[in-house]
């Protein structure tokens, strides 16, 4: 019996060492199970959180802001004009002065059909807007686009290019007097074929304008404006391009007269009736060309316009007010032929951050007169048709992508008349700029 109770406590003992046994080797299996578990759903989490951020990259890669700013010293000699600060309070002496030229970021979404951007202007002559446009795009090539909205005038070279990269500190002659603010109200149609096409190299830009710059539109009359331009790579080593365009539009004349050149003076025309118009024609011929050598990379860049210019008898410039100008004497149209052109020479030093800079500036208001034969008695010529030229010389200085800083000089050229009071000789109006600018 007592053998029987020593058997019976050996097989419990034997029962409870096999259960012990079973949950021991089950241990690790539960106890890794729950980690296990845990870190899938980590990964799962991970996984869709990664999604979204992704999601949100792409909506935010589609929205992008520009800026930069320019400061600038400059001095100019008694008659300079400068394009920051007031003016001269000294008749016989040269000035100076400091000021921010531009200051301006552009806000702009592009989804790679449509586009929408709104640029501001900050300087220290106050704010205003720049850019305010939308852009459609087919849907099959995306290289054909409809724009409206204000935006630049699809005329030459210049005109387009930003003056965050320009190589002078201002836009030609020309181009400052005929697109004040580069821009206009529009809509425009750009045409392009496909990439593997053996034209795509040409593109087809033509638009309707309100004629008025960046200011609202005050009458019923449009401009056109087209510009065929080609573009071209040389291999690695050059790249060339070339335009030709063509603007044709009016200019509202308040009077009823208006002045056309005849026999080297204006002559008075009867239109019988206030708000005809005068017409407005340019023809324009861009080239550019840049190649690389040892001397690092050269770029040449000629562009010149012609035809037919309505101003007043104190200007040359076209229209830039947001109101029609009123029915008084010296606000008559004066229909002028005009010329004007410049070059550029580009040469970047080596590798080096530097850039030397060469440009020819010329401008030609009315080239049926010259010289002497500007302000003769009852030919209603002034200063307004003279000609003028300039030699600008600088040098560029890149510290990286964002900072760069610009020294230019400009000798300012005008023809004389001895019936011009204060053109009887060259004057003195050279102008000297140091600019540093910021680009993000």
């Amino acid at each position: 019996m007592q053998m029987q109770k020593t058997r019976v406590r050996q097989s419990m003992r034997s029962i409870i060492k096999i259960l012990f046994g079973l949950l021991w080797l089950s241990w690790p299996i539960h106890a890794q199970e729950a980690p296990t578990d845990r870190l899938n759903a980590r990964v799962d989490s991970l996984a869709e959180e990664t999604t979204t951020l992704d999601k949100i990259v792409k909506q935010l890669s589609k929205f992008k802001v520009s800026a930069y700013i320019q400061g600038q010293f400059q001095y100019g000699q008694e008659d300079a004009s400068l394009k920051v600060g007031g003016d001269n309070e000294h008749e016989d002496k040269g000035f100076n002065r400091f000021g921010i030229r531009r200051g301006r970021v552009k806000f702009e979404y592009n989804d790679g059909i449509g586009t929408g951007a709104v640029q501001i202007e900050v300087n220290d002559k106050g704010v205003s807007f720049r850019d305010l446009y939308i852009g459609i795009k087919d849907p099959w090539l995306k290289r054909n686009q409809l724009m409206a909205g204000i935006f630049n005038r699809p005329f030459g070279y210049e005109v387009s290019y930003s003056t965050s990269s320009l190589e002078s500190p201002e836009r030609a002659t020309v181009i400052q007097y005929f697109f004040p603010d580069e821009r206009d109200l529009g809509a425009m149609l750009t045409l392009r074929t496909r990439e593997d096409s053996p034209l795509n190299f040409l593109k087809l830009d033509a638009g309707i304008f309100a004629g008025n710059s960046i200011n609202r539109e005050t009458d019923n009359r449009k401009d056109f404006i087209g510009r065929l331009g080609a573009e071209k790579k040389i291999g690695n080593w050059g790249q060339w391009g070339a335009g030709f365009s063509y603007y044709n539009g009016g200019v509202y004349n308040p009077t009823t007269t208006a002045y056309e050149l005849q026999d080297k003076r204006f002559v008075a025309i009867d239109k019988g009736k206030t708000g005809t118009y005068m017409k407005r024609e340019y023809f324009g011929l861009d080239a550019q060309f840049s190649f690389r050598s040892g001397w690092g990379k050269t770029t040449i860049r000629g562009e010149g316009l012609i035809g037919t210019q309505p101003g007043i008898a104190t200007s040359s410039k076209s229209p830039n007010s947001g109101t029609r100008p009123e029915n008084l004497p010296e606000n008559a149209l004066y229909k002028r032929p005009f010329i004007g052109y410049f070059f550029y020479l580009i040469q970047d030093i080596g590798d080096s951050p530097f850039s030397a800079v060469v440009k020819y500036d010329a401008y030609d208001p009315n080239t049926g007169v010259k010289n002497n034969e500007v302000g003769r008695e009852n030919s209603f010529t002034s200063e307004v048709d003279l000609a003028q030229s300039t030699v600008g010389v600088g040098a560029i200085y890149r510290f990286n992508k964002h900072i760069r800083v610009q020294a230019y000089y400009e000798f300012n050229f005008n023809e004389t008349s001895d019936f011009v009071s204060g053109y009887e000789q060259d004057r003195k109006d050279d102008v000297f700029t140091l600019r540093l600018q910021y680009k993000f």
